[in-house]
């Protein structure tokens, strides 16, 4: 991390927090180029989640990511244009499409979550296995906090 001037300076755990899920990105990045995967950045992959246990409506996408209907929009466009998602008619509403994985999709999911298990393995590493149960311990207490899951 960069020194800042202000010697009493302290990143809050939040920055901490995000700037330790962006530091995966480049690593992720080369796993998806290795796997021949193109066209698809990290940010855009995290859409992808949701969609492992079955199709949903865009509304819906952006309801579990915590994001607008207009970035899920835009990113099921991106995703859709490489291969990665497909828009289905809707079994019951006809005027409503379904966003689905595709097989290419699917390859994405794995190469993600390989990565991520990669990321833990450095982690406990560094930590050792008590801190690191911990560490998960607390992050999924904080997100029960956060979104009462």
């Amino acid at each position: 991390m960069r020194r800042v001037l202000d010697a009493e300076w302290e990143p809050t755990l939040p920055a901490l927090v995000n700037l330790l899920a962006a530091s995966g990105a480049p690593r992720l990045r080369a796993a998806f180029a290795a796997a021949g995967l193109d066209g698809i950045r990290p940010g855009q992959a995290v859409a992808l989640v949701p969609l492992a246990a079955g199709g949903l409506h865009a509304s819906d996408l952006a309801d579990r990511l915590k994001v607008s209907r207009q970035a899920v929009a835009q990113g099921v466009v991106a995703l859709e244009r490489h291969g990665y998602v497909t828009r289905a008619p809707h079994p019951t509403d006809a005027r409503a499409r379904i966003i689905e994985l595709t097989s290419r999709g699917r390859q994405a999911l794995r190469v993600m979550r390989s990565n991520a298990l990669d990321v833990e393995k450095r982690w406990q590493q560094v930590l050792g296995e008590q801190r690191f149960g911990e560490l998960r311990e607390t992050l999924v207490m904080l997100l029960s906090a956060e979104f009462g899951a």
